[in-house]
C-alpha cells in the first residue's frame, strides 16, 4: 500500500512493515507520508524490506524554528448531534456522575481503597504528595487539582494523612474556592476511625450526586483527549487518521480536542507549528518542544531514543515515522492553545498539552486537563484506562478479534476504503451518554503523575 505519491516505500498490508518501491541509494532519504523518516544506511533494492537494519533517523539535537503559517480554517458547522450528560452547578458538563476519592498523598492509598470498596466510590492510588520538592510537588498538586475539578465527578472526597508536604491545608491553597457540597476533606490522622468517617462522607456525597440527572447537550460541549500507544505500522494509516477526521469534525461542530505526547511530536513538530493560529501560539509550541528536549539533555539521554521495542516489532523504525503517524490524530485543525501540566482546556479547537508519551502518564495529564474521554489508538493492544472513559481503537482486525475485551472500536476497515468517521462520532456519543468503555467494564482506571526531580 502506497500512502503518498511521493513515497519511496510502501506498507505491506499483512504485516505493517515497509518495502522499497524502487532502488534507494545509501544516504538517500526514505519517504513515507510524503515526508522523510530517515536515511538509508546502505543501497536498498526495489522490493527489499526497509527497517532498523538499513534505515536510520535524521534527527539530532535541538532545532531552530520559523513561523510559516500553513493551515486551513476548518469551517464551522451547525450540528443537531447531542449527548446525555450532567449539568454541574458551576455550568460545567460531565458525562459520568461518580464520586471520586482523591488522595493528597500515597500513604492513604489503602484507606481510600477500603472506603471505595465499601461505598462504590472510585479511588486512584499514586505514590506522591510527600517528600517532593519544586516542580515535582507543583505538578502533583496541579494534576490532583484537575481531578478534583473534573466534571465527570459529581462529588469528591479529598483524603489526606495530615503530616504530608501536600497536606490538605496546603492543597486548599492550590485548589482555591470549591463548592463545599461537592468537595469534602478528611485528614486520616484527625479522626479515631478514618474508614467509618470516610464512608459517612462518601455516602453524603453520593446523595448529593443523586440530585443530578442526565439531560441533552450539543456535541459542541464535548472535550476529547487524543492518545496512541502500542503503535504499529498501521497506526498512521487507519486509526490515527480516523481519529484525525473525528477531531476535525468535532472541532467543526464547536468542540475541543487535546493532543499530547510531546516526544512523539519530534520530527513532525513543524507540521503542528505551521498550523498555530498566531505567532504567540507558535512560540509556546516551540517552547513546548525545546523544553522537553532539554529534559532529555539534562538527564544525559538521547533526545531521539524512540520508538519502543513493540513499535519496532510492529513495523515502525524511526521517531520521524512514529511522530508523523502520531500527529495525524490532530487532523488538519488549527492549533489554538498550548497547555502545561494541570492547565485546563478552555479553547474550542485543537490544543497541545505538555507531557511524555508514557501511556498512563499521558492519559492522566489529559484527564487532569478536563477532557471527558480519551480516544486511544493502538496496534499492539493495551488494557489500561484512566479516570475517564479511555476508548481503545484498534489499527488492525487481528487485534480487535484477539483482544475484544480490550478494544472498543475497530479501525481496520479504513484499509478497505471505509472512512468510519460518522461511525466513530456515533460511538463517542454513546459513550458520552453512559455506555461504558472497555476499561470501565474491566475496572481498569488508574493514574500516574509525571516526576522529574528529587524525592527526600
Amino acid at each position: 500500500m502506497l500512502i503518498n505519491k511521493l513515497d519511496n516505500v510502501e506498507v505491506n498490508i499483512e504485516t505493517g512493515h515497509k518495502i522499497a518501491v524502487r532502488d534507494i541509494k545509501e544516504g538517500e532519504n526514505i519517504i513515507k507520508y510524503g515526508q522523510s523518516i530517515g536515511h538509508a544506511l546502505c543501497d536498498i533494492k526495489k522490493g527489499e524490506s526497509v527497517h532498523t537494519h538499513n534505515l536510520k533517523t535524521n534527527l539530532s539535537g535541538k532545532l531552530e524554528y520559523k513561523y510559516t503559517p500553513d493551515f486551513i480554517e476548518i469551517p464551522k458547522i451547525e450540528s443537531n448531534l447531542t449527548f446525555e450528560g450532567y449539568l454541574r452547578e458551576n455550568g460545567d458538563v460531565g458525562i459520568r456522575n461518580d464520586v471520586w476519592i482523591v488522595n493528597t498523598v500515597g500513604c492513604v492509598n489503602k484507606v481510600a481503597e477500603k472506603i471505595a470498596s465499601l461505598t462504590g466510590a472510585k479511588c486512584f492510588s499514586h505514590p506522591f504528595g510527600c517528600s517532593q520538592l519544586g516542580d515535582d510537588q507543583k505538578i502533583t498538586q496541579q494534576v490532583l487539582k484537575g481531578m478534583v475539578n473534573h466534571p465527570n465527578a459529581a462529588g469528591v472526597l479529598v483524603l489526606g494523612l495530615g503530616c504530608e508536604n501536600n497536606n490538605i491545608d496546603v492543597f486548599k491553597e492550590v485548589l482555591g474556592e470549591v463548592n463545599e457540597k461537592r468537595v469534602r476533606f478528611l485528614n486520616a490522622q484527625d479522626v479515631e476511625d478514618e474508614i467509618e468517617e470516610g464512608v459517612k462522607i462518601v455516602n453524603e456525597l453520593k446523595e448529593y450526586a443523586s440530585s443530578f440527572k442526565r439531560q441533552s447537550f450539543p456535541i459542541s460541549r464535548l472535550r476529547v483527549g487524543l492518545k496512541c500507544g502500542g503503535s504499529d505500522g498501521f497506526s498512521g494509516i487507519t486509526a490515527n487518521p480516523l481519529v484525525g477526521r473525528f477531531c476535525d469534525k468535532l472541532i467543526s461542530f464547536g468542540g475541543a480536542c487535546v493532543l499530547t505526547e510531546v516526544p512523539e511530536m519530534f520530527g513532525a513538530e513543524h507540521l503542528l507549528m505551521n498550523r498555530c493560529k498566531d505567532e504567540e501560539t507558535f512560540n509556546k509550541t516551540v517552547s513546548l518542544i525545546n523544553n522537553f528536549k532539554d529534559y532529555y539533555i539534562r538527564h544525559n539521554q538521547v533526545v531521539y531514543e524512540n520508538p519502543s521495542p513493540g513499535n519496532k516489532k510492529g513495523g515502525i523504525t524511526t521517531l520521524e515515522e512514529k511522530s508523523l503517524g502520531c500527529v495525524q490524530k490532530g487532523g488538519l485543525s488549527t492549533v489554538v492553545d498550548v497547555l502545561d501540566y494541570g492547565d485546563r482546556v478552555v479553547e474550542n479547537g485543537l490544543s497541545l498539552l505538555n507531557g511524555p508519551g508514557n501511556d498512563i502518564v499521558a492519559c492522566t495529564n489529559l484527564m487532569a486537563a478536563g477532557v471527558h474521554l480519551i480516544l486511544f489508538t493502538t496496534g499492539r493492544g493495551t488494557p489500561l484506562g484512566t479516570a475517564v472513559p479511555t476508548i481503545k481503537i484498534s489499527t488492525n482486525k487481528s487485534l480487535a478479534e484477539r483482544k475484544s475485551a480490550w478494544i472498543d472500536f475497530d479501525a481496520s476497515g479504513c484499509l478497505n476504503g471505509s472512512e468510519l468517521t460518522d461511525e466513530l462520532v456515533d460511538f463517542v456519543l454513546q459513550i458520552a451518554s453512559g455506555k461504558q468503555s472497555r476499561n470501565e467494564i474491566n475496572g481498569y482506571e488508574e493514574i500516574s503523575i509525571f516526576k522529574d526531580g528529587v524525592t527526600l
